[in-house]
């Protein structure tokens, strides 16, 4: 069943994407699965289907099974998931995945879908591989490439003038005309976000890593980690909780601010333009979730300084790892968590690198010429 935040309950099969009271939708908690489950079978995140809530048939592009690979920030040895190497090249293709494989079940032909980039040339391409006709709306302002694979897929692409939020209100606005498949708004986006954390537990010899840091616009990734890891918990996977380490750009920062104040709910706020453009979100769909979340797992959040993300991208670069600006965030991160004591050295701890950069080629060329050189050890 589906929950909306009063607590009414909605069946699976009715295709919907917010509750009556207008909050978003949750699944009910899922049982999880332990390793005999997992399908090897299967190459791809569809490997962890039993973890899912009702059984599906796949639109699969070959999402998931991305790699592992170590890299260290000064004292700290990491490993970093490259969800680049997913078909779109990035992360939101598992949540894509399965919220186009249920939509294609309930015989929805048409759906809207709202974003500054790659959630939108995802869920263009899973609704080409489903046969499903795809609207995106986009700010202006987003990268052309993110864009561009949009329109390759055969999705109808509009532009909205100003910013981010203001893409999202006229896609709730259309909403009434065509279905709202919104990578933010739809339960089983999470559903295939959460399978992030049944692979790292695979990964990581079907064990739970210490801590996990993330990149966070509007924390779909943040939530989908802690479904997947607290299913496992509640399956006797793991026997404890990985500690939600989050990052946001400080010029764009809301739940950092809220979660430092100690509130529920983001307050309104003006912030700044930045390069993290991915993150974003003024005001995050799920804000309360995505608190609740990292408060639960014992986490910690922290705002990046704009002048850090730069050198970051272009550190990670050349070390032959290239990730949009939104994901190189998290190195950053890293060192700023360690400096507060919220990592140590001997921990196993995973930073997820979330979008390719060949999606930001515009930011990564005004680095370049701007002559941003890093500003730290890698």
């Amino acid at each position: 069943m589906l929950l909306d935040r009063s607590g009414r309950r909605y069946p699976l099969d009715e295709p919907r994407w917010r509750g009556d009271d207008g909050s978003p939708l949750m699944v009910e908690p899922s049982p999880g699965l332990t390793r005999e489950r997992v399908d090897p079978a299967v190459r791809s995140q569809w490997r962890y289907a039993t973890a899912l809530p009702l059984p599906l048939e796949p639109v699969s592009l070959g999402e998931g099974t991305t790699p592992l690979v170590p890299y260290r920030v000064d004292d700290l040895d990491l490993d970093l998931k490259l969800e680049w190497f997913n078909p779109t090249a990035s992360f939101k293709d598992r949540g894509s995945s399965v919220m186009v494989s249920l939509l294609r079940a309930q015989g929805v032909r048409a759906i809207l879908e709202d974003s500054s980039g790659n959630g939108g040339s995802s869920v263009a391409a899973y609704a080409a591989a489903a046969g499903i006709v795809a609207t995106i709306l986009a700010p202006e302002s987003t990268s052309p490439a993110k864009i561009q694979q949009s329109r390759a897929h055969g999705a109808v692409v509009d532009l909205v003038p100003g910013s981010r939020q203001a893409t999202a209100d006229e896609a709730v606005r259309r909403s009434a005309e065509v279905f709202y498949a919104s990578h933010n708004w739809h339960p089983f986006f999470l559903q295939g976000t959460k399978l992030l954390a049944y692979e790292l537990w695979e990964d990581l010899g079907f064990a739970a890593p210490d801590a996990v840091v993330l990149p966070c616009g509007a924390g779909s990734l943040v939530l989908g980690c802690h479904l997947g890891f607290s299913e496992l918990l509640a399956a006797g996977a793991i026997d404890r909780l990985p500690r939600l380490l989050v990052a946001q750009p400080q010029h764009c920062s809301p739940l950092v601010a809220a979660f430092a104040a100690g509130l529920e709910a983001v307050a309104p706020a003006e912030w700044s333009r930045t390069i993290a453009e991915g993150t974003a979100i003024v005001r995050p769909v799920r804000d309360r979730e995505v608190l609740a979340a990292i408060r639960a797992s014992g986490g910690a959040v922290v705002a990046v300084p704009e002048e850090e993300i730069g050198p970051a991208t272009l550190a990670l670069a050349r070390r032959g790892l290239y990730a949009e600006p939104t994901s190189a965030q998290v190195i950053p991160a890293v060192r700023a968590f360690r400096a507060r004591g919220a990592l140590h050295p001997g921990e196993r701890v995973v930073a997820v690198l979330t979008g390719s950069a060949l999606k930001a080629a515009d930011a990564v060329r005004e680095l370049l010429q701007a002559g941003s050189t890093e500003q730290a050890v890698p």
